[in-house]
Parts: structure tokens; C-alpha cells; sequence
């Protein structure tokens, strides 16, 4: 994995999943999306979902492997649990293209499910892993400019750091994420930017005005700590923050659903800090740990 060659073979692996038919619970419909020049797949996890609402999730993957298809295990429960569609934005990455480009997808598609009607306050955004990097630098870009910003936001095992450090924690207990190989990542996606750029490293940056946040981790994932530092930061910029770290679970843990009963009982707890949001968003707050 540390060569570029081998991140041009997974992003075409990565690109061939499109061909393959991933089931799916029968209940579940999955619809192309056209809404932007990226597109995606819209993902409704069983019937009488509020149309009104929406929520867009960006899918993990280094910035260089993934796609909606290959999370649609996230995609159709976080549907289910949060009682509206999902579009699952198909956003450009490496090695072709850069962070730049990955951020503008997301702005853009923001920007189109506006311009279908949805108000900010029936929008909320969620990604994982590089997708959690994505999450959070939308928002911060979104609150930059000055523009309306979702409703609230979760983000499950954010990659939130791409700056040169050595991650040391639980770098030899998770199975799923090598420390050394975030770190070659982050060397190579922030070629010729500056790491602590809060856009590139968004653990850096300042989140006063942004939306409520929850932040789902494993207690042995690499990423651990970033998930930890965001979250503190927040809380210190007067955010709302959820913080969940579950006990012995890896990295982006909530795929595992299918399999793990603590993934799925993850999804209830989203659908929750959603049903808080709606009700009384100042009310939520503090730290719940499972």
C-alpha cells in the first residue's frame, strides 16, 4: 500500500464495484443520483421515510478507494435509523484528484440539495473515516464563507489529522487501519498544501458557530484520539458534542453490522442524538460511552 502504484490499483478495483451487485435487505431501495456532476446513489432503508429531510454521507477510504456501493451497509441502517433518504455522494479522490476536489464535491452537492428545496435545517451530514475528514471540513468551509450550515453532523472514526505526527496510540491494536499507512497517506495528500490548514487537518480548527456534532470511535482504533481531540475542541467552541467510544471495537465499526450487534446498536444511538437534535437542540451535550 505504500507505493503510488498500488493507490492506483485499489482506486480502479475501487471503480469496478460499480459492476458488481451488492445485496441488500429487500425492504431497502437503492436509486442512482444525477443531482450533481459527481452523482452518488440515493439509499431509503424502508418505507415512510420524512422526504422532507435528507442525509449526506460521505463514504470512506483514504481518499483513494471506496464509493457508495461499498458502504451501502451504513448508507441503508443510517436511513433507517434517521427517518429520511440518504444520498451518498460519489465525490472525486486520489490519486487523480486532490482534497481540493473532494471538498468541492461536497460543497456542490450541498449546494444542489438546496436548490431542490431542502432547508439546512432538514439536512444533516455524516461520513466515516476520510469521509469523517470530509464531514468536517464542509462544515468549516460552509461556516467560513458565511453560508447556512446543516442541521448537525456525525462522524464515524474521523480522520481528522493529516499533519506528520506519529500516531502511537493503539497503533498495534486495530485490525482494520495500520498507523504507518495513515501517516503515508497524509504525506501524500497534503503534498504542496499546509498540513494545519484547518480545511486539510480539521482537528485544527476553530468550531465556533458549527451544528451539533456526534463523533462515534472505537476505544482500540488508531484514529481513536483524533476522534477525542475534535470533540474536545468543539465542546471548547461551545458545540453540542456526542462522543461515543466503544469498548474494543475498530476502526469505522458501525460496516460491521451485519455481523458485530454492537454496530448495529450504534445506528440506535444515531437515530437518537437526530430525534435530541430535532427536539432540543441545545439540550445535547456531554459524553455518552458505551
Amino acid at each position: 500500500m505504500r507505493h503510488p502504484l498500488a493507490l492506483i490499483g485499489a482506486a480502479r478495483i475501487g471503480d469496478l464495484a460499480w459492476l458488481v451487485s451488492v445485496p441488500h435487505p429487500q425492504h431497502v431501495t437503492v436509486l442512482p443520483a444525477e443531482l450533481s456532476a459527481c452523482g452518488g446513489e440515493w439509499v431509503r432503508g424502508g418505507h415512510r421515510l420524512d422526504e422532507r429531510k435528507v442525509a449526506l454521507y460521505f463514504h470512506g477510504g483514504g481518499y483513494f478507494s471506496g464509493s457508495p456501493r461499498t458502504h451501502r451497509s451504513i448508507t441503508w441502517r443510517l436511513s433507517a435509523a434517521a427517518r429520511r433518504p440518504v444520498l451518498a455522494l460519489d465525490y472525486r479522490q486520489g490519486p487523480v484528484h486532490k482534497l481540493a476536489d473532494s471538498l468541492a464535491d461536497a460543497l456542490d452537492a450541498y449546494d444542489c440539495l438546496l436548490g431542490r428545496g431542502h432547508t439546512p435545517e432538514d439536512i444533516v451530514f455524516a461520513g466515516d473515516s476520510a469521509g469523517g475528514h470530509l464531514t468536517l471540513a464542509t462544515l468549516l468551509a460552509l461556516r467560513d464563507a458565511g453560508l447556512p450550515l446543516p442541521a448537525a453532523a456525525i462522524c464515524l472514526s474521523p480522520w481528522a489529522d493529516l499533519t506528520d505526527f506519529p500516531r502511537r496510540a493503539n497503533s498495534w491494536q486495530d485490525p482494520l487501519l495500520p498507523a504507518s499507512r495513515v501517516r503515508w497517506l497524509a504525506r501524500r495528500w497534503t503534498s504542496g498544501l499546509d498540513p494545519s490548514d484547518p480545511l486539510v487537518s480539521p482537528v485544527n480548527g476553530d468550531f465556533t458557530g458549527l451544528p451539533p456534532l456526534m463523533i462515534v470511535t472505537g476505544s482500540t482504533e488508531v484514529l481513536r484520539d483524533e476522534a477525542r481531540r475534535v470533540a474536545e475542541r468543539a465542546r471548547l467552541a461551545g458545540v453540542p458534542v456526542r462522543y461515543e467510544e466503544w469498548r474494543r471495537m475498530p476502526h469505522v465499526f458501525p460496516i460491521l453490522a451485519d455481523v458485530v450487534p454492537e454496530a448495529r446498536l450504534a445506528f440506535r444511538h444515531m437515530g437518537q442524538f437526530l430525534r435530541a437534535v430535532a427536539a432540543r437542540p441545545a439540550s445535547i451535550g456531554g459524553s455518552a460511552a458505551a
